[in-house]
């Protein structure tokens, strides 16, 4: 059964600009058109769907579109899953590590930041990840 672009839009929450993108990139199409209004295949609504978890996990719209082709079924290969969710895996482990060091930072008693040992440690730390591995912070700042 096809649905007219305003279904889509209010059952998607998506704009009618969004779709018409996504149309131009490859990744939905319309079956025709009722006036000048697209009409579209309910199944547009899981392709949104999967271009939307795509998008969360920060895929671009052509390697979506890759994985989406028009016509067949999802393309989704398990190890580009795998490596996103390693990097994923990582962007967690890096905010977790600012978070904590910014609630340190927050609760710290010493009456500078500059004089807690624990702050100064947070401080060569981030030093230390900017130089890259095998640096020294002798080289000076980065």
């Amino acid at each position: 059964m096809a649905i007219d672009i305003g279904e889509v839009v209010e059952r998607s929450g998506l704009t009618p600009a969004t779709l018409h993108h996504y149309e131009s990139k490859g990744l939905i199409e319309p079956v025709g058109r009722r006036g000048l209004r697209r009409q579209y295949d309910e199944d547009v609504l899981d392709r949104l769907a999967l271009i939307g978890l795509g998008r969360d996990a920060g895929f671009t719209l052509d390697e979506i579109a890759s994985m989406l082709p028009l016509g067949d079924p999802p393309d989704l290969d398990r190890a580009t899953l795998e490596a996103r969710a390693d990097e994923l895996d990582a962007t967690i482990e890096s905010l977790i590590l600012i978070r904590d060091n910014l609630r340190h930072a927050a609760r710290c008693p010493a009456p500078s930041h500059l004089e807690c040992d624990n702050f100064r440690r947070l401080m060569d730390d981030a030093r230390q990840r900017r130089l890259g591995p095998g640096s020294s912070s002798a080289n000076g700042p980065p």
